[in-house]
């Protein structure tokens, strides 16, 4: 059964995924540095904010709360380097309707 990820998860513009996931990050990887001020841009791992078990959580909340696969292909800087290209990211791949992935049936495999 695929499973269109706005059935699930309700729609949510770019800004709204920026907000969502700027909070997921300051409550999971920032709650001992409250004086730790991060912007749109700011790179994760060279920022000490995450590493590369972070990463794996990240992509773990991208799917539960967007419902975004995020492909091996994909954990890369240019889509999940900072919390910009983060939303932008999740805008792009919750948009296409089948589940995060274009061209797949939404569990990361075509067909």
């Amino acid at each position: 059964m695929i499973v269109n990820p706005t059935e699930t998860h309700p729609a949510m513009d770019e800004a709204a995924i920026l907000a969502r996931t700027r909070a997921y990050v300051n409550e999971t990887f920032l709650y001992m540095r409250p004086g730790l001020t991060l912007g749109d841009q700011d790179r994760l791992l060279q920022r000490g904010v995450i590493d590369s078990m972070g990463v794996m959580e990240l992509i773990a909340f991208l799917r539960s709360e967007f419902g975004v696969v995020v492909a091996d292909e994909d954990i890369t800087e240019s889509n999940l380097g900072t919390l910009a290209d983060i939303a932008r990211y999740v805008s792009a791949h919750r948009s296409n309707g089948n589940g995060g992935r274009p061209g797949t049936n939404g569990r990361g495999s075509r067909g």
